[in-house]
């Protein structure tokens, strides 16, 4: 509180405290006027009992002259106090004096423009009426899907909370909306209950990369089980619709190709990937247990290999680790001979589907992922190519000369799948979505970004 709030709050105070003691006097006074003179010869002298029961008269006129001095203090007192207050008052016209600046018209644009540059503009985003503006939950909000996701409610004119314990989600990811009316961050860990008044929850919170769930496998599996519980009940208590993100990992090393919603998967229940795999499983066993019993409005995505920026570069995944290696020039990292295989989406299409899915009356699980096929080999080639070429418009043409001095192959990891590729034909009769971004475009906006990320980091 600053010292002129200060003196103005006790200014106040005083001033109505004497004005509360004036009045009261002022009005037993003038009542008691007109008495006191009608009596004031009848009653001049008063018999009185004293103490000892001794009669004494008693002169009147001497109690009015000593009620005449007490009045006098009191109208002295009065006066000091008044006094004091206008010393307050000038004290007070002083300190402000000295806090006033008078500007010119050039002073007053210059300031004018400095307050210009140093105000936060935001992206422009939709204006919804109050009837179909939503208030939605993300959890894992500062990842790399979640950021993504973030800025697609918002740029829809949604209000989106964002629950993070930032294990692997980063304020990087998010800071752009930072101040935006519509936008709340929640220093979060899912595991612990949380409570707040939503009408969809996205349940998005969970390490995904292998170095980062087998760091603390426990962990991983405490999220994807407590955390998921934790969001179903949330989802129940205020009824709102609750879409749960689960994986492609979740069809383990799968003997069927490709894997559409319907096949159990094949998964080690006891190997070093089944933090991650099992507790997902777990998720979606959990999920559906909550649909049936409590009647809760659910959505499941069983999400493909994804990328693009905001992707953590040491995160372990395929494409940041190719993209990181050879903007580096270091070699790629081939664990196995190559030829496995994925398919990866780029991540607005995944977006899109998640939205979608979101808004869809369907409630069973759902591939979400691109149906091309490729090597890791071969995304190998295309990545180094892409990377070292000069001119882009050449890199979608030309390979390198021996891609092979570029690459390490290195031994193959425990439970990595041989071959992963979505059924989509769900995904695209229910929600009529298709990824929509090629690989070389996706790819080559990763690229950028990790190129600007790693030239950041080196105070470039």
């Amino acid at each position: 509180m600053t010292l002129p709030r200060i003196f103005y709050i006790l200014f106040l105070f005083v001033f109505f405290t004497l004005t509360i003691i004036f009045t009261n006097y002022h009005n037993l006074s003038s009542s008691k006027q007109d008495d006191d003179d009608q009596q004031r010869e009848r009653y001049k002298y008063e018999v009185i009992n004293d103490n000892n029961n001794n009669f004494v008269v008693v002169n009147n006129q001497q109690q009015q002259q000593q009620q005449s001095n007490n009045n006098t203090k009191l109208f002295m007192t009065i006066e000091k106090l008044q006094n004091e207050i206008e010393q307050l008052r000038s004290r007070l016209e002083m300190i402000e004096s000295k806090n006033v600046v008078v500007v010119d018209d050039d002073q007053r644009n210059r300031h004018s423009d400095k307050l210009s540059s140093n105000r936060k503009y935001f992206q422009k985003t939709k204006s919804l009426p109050y009837s179909e503006k939503k208030r939605i939950l993300i959890t894992g909000g500062a990842g790399f899907v979640g950021s993504h996701l973030l800025d697609r409610l918002l740029f829809d004119g949604h209000e989106v909370i964002v629950a993070d314990n930032f294990y692997t989600g980063r304020r990087s990811n998010i800071e752009h909306w930072f101040g935006h009316p519509n936008f709340e961050l929640l220093h979060h860990d899912i595991v612990n209950p949380l409570y707040v008044e939503v009408d969809e929850i996205y349940h998005l919170a969970s390490p995904a990369s292998p170095p980062h769930y087998m760091m603390n496998a426990v962990k991983t599996i405490k999220t994807n089980t407590m955390g998921t519980i934790n969001m179903l009940g949330l989802a129940k208590r205020v009824g709102a619709r609750i879409l749960v993100a689960s994986t492609s990992e979740i069809y383990g090393d799968p003997a069927v190709h490709p894997q559409s919603e319907s096949y159990w998967g094949n998964v080690n229940p006891i190997g070093p990937r089944s933090c991650y795999d099992e507790g997902k499983r777990v998720a979606e066993a959990l999920t559906y247990a909550y649909a049936k019993q409590e009647n809760l409005n659910v959505r499941v995505a069983r999400i493909f290999n994804t990328y693009g920026p905001r992707m953590h570069a040491n995160d372990g995944r395929v494409v940041s680790n190719f993209i990181s290696q050879a903007i580096q020039h270091k070699p790629l990292t081939i664990y196995g001979n190559g030829n496995q295989t994925r398919s990866f989406q780029y991540i607005s299409d995944l977006i899109e589907g998640l939205v979608r899915l979101m808004n869809s009356n369907y409630s069973q699980p759902i591939n979400l992922g691109n149906p091309d096929e490729l090597t890791i080999e071969n995304l190998a080639k295309i990545i180094l190519n892409l990377v070292h070429s000069d001119n882009q418009n050449d890199n979608k043409k030309q390979q390198p000369d021996n891609h092979h001095k570029y690459i390490d192959y290195q031994s193959a990891k425990q439970d990595d799948p041989r071959r992963r590729r979505p059924d989509i034909n769900l995904a695209n009769s229910i929600l009529n979505w298709y990824p929509n971004i090629t690989l070389i475009d996706g790819l080559s906006k990763t690229i950028d970004y990790f190129r600007f990320e790693l030239k950041r980091s080196l105070g470039g």
